[in-house]
């Protein structure tokens, strides 16, 4: 089979919506969950315009809260393929907010989503991959395959068949908790 390629600017997307009283929670400001369901969609729209095809969302990387979201601020986000894979592609998502009186722009998060490529019978399919033409796209092609691998470490190092309670004893020390063990 030939594998077509494309640029990551070939998929791009960005979306900017005005943040409304309805958006937020108790403390008056943007309610993460609002702001994830923004990253989601446009994530979506980011692989299916890359893969041509309906995409799900496989799974979320970490997502830091680094500035909070104000009502009237002008929110950013924006979205570009990272990493493809065979069916799968890791999109990063950026988010910007922006005082619309002051013009004073704010980094709030960052994340990545990978997404899988599926066809209308709901079968994983074949995706291009990316062009890597700058220095800052192989940095965030090689970031992706860390991720994955210490994503794939995280999850057999704490598998419940492979869990060795005796290496992690020093690190509860000072924490918050307190051991009551029970054989069972």
């Amino acid at each position: 089979m030939e594998r077509n390629y494309k640029t990551t600017e070939a998929s791009q997307v960005t979306m900017t919506q005005l943040m409304l009283p309805s958006n937020s929670n108790f403390s008056g400001k943007i309610h993460g969950g609002y702001i994830l369901g923004l990253m989601d969609q446009i994530a979506f729209a980011c692989a299916s315009k890359h893969s041509g095809n309906y995409c799900v969302t496989a799974s979320v990387n970490k997502v830091d809260f680094l500035n909070p979201i104000e009502v009237g601020e002008l929110v950013t986000l924006k979205a570009s393929i990272n990493f493809t894979g065979r069916t799968s592609m890791v999109v990063g998502v950026r988010v910007e907010s922006e005082n619309i009186q002051t013009g004073e722009k704010k980094h709030c998060n960052s994340s990545y989503f990978t997404m899988v490529a599926k066809n209308k019978q709901g079968e994983n399919v074949p995706i291009p991959g990316i062009i890597l033409d700058t220095k800052n796209k192989v940095r965030r092609f090689a970031r992706s395959i860390a991720r994955q691998e210490q994503a794939k470490n995280r999850t057999t190092a704490f598998r419940t068949s492979e869990f060795k309670m005796e290496l992690y004893l020093d690190s509860l020390q000072g924490q918050n908790a307190k051991m009551e063990l029970v054989e069972n």
